[in-house]
């Protein structure tokens, strides 16, 4: 409501008009067309507009990365996160009889594996402490003591 009140509607124009003529030496009119033809810069302001190029080219790629990086850590925790859901619903399934199936997530069947080492580890220092002449000598003793 006062806003339009503020302002004309009616735009005005300026002219301005020189009284002097303008004139403008031939060297001037010669250099300006030379620099027209040849849209040549100066190695000093390339460079510097080379550098500035450079390093916004540099702060881009280095944003992309991190923004990459992100992407690429969410998608990991989403798939991980999928993956532990599927096996905890595997493990908690029933069997067809009834029963509850064995645990196949990839955590149990670690831990299995891991117990089966130790159990072949144990038997393979059983097997070489029965190899030692010390062992060997004292089963026979032992053996003797029984007869």
């Amino acid at each position: 409501m006062g806003a339009g009140h503020s302002k004309s509607s009616e735009t005005t124009s300026h002219v301005f008009t020189n009284d002097a003529p303008i004139q403008f030496s031939q060297d001037l009119v010669n250099h300006l067309s030379d620099n027209l033809a040849s849209p040549q810069t100066d190695p000093a302001r390339q460079s510097t507009l080379d550098a500035h190029v450079r390093s916004r080219i540099q702060a881009e790629l280095t944003r992309l990365q991190a923004e990459e990086s992100q992407v690429r850590q969410e998608i990991e925790q989403a798939l991980e996160k999928e993956n532990l859901d599927r096996e905890v619903n595997l493990v908690g399934s029933k069997g067809t009889d009834g029963e509850e199936s064995a645990p196949t997530s990839s955590a149990a069947l670690k831990a299995d594996l891991e117990h089966v080492q130790q159990r072949a580890e144990r038997f393979l220092a059983r097997k070489r402490l029965e190899d030692l002449p010390e062992v060997k000598l004292t089963q026979e003793a032992l053996i003797q003591c029984y007869r």
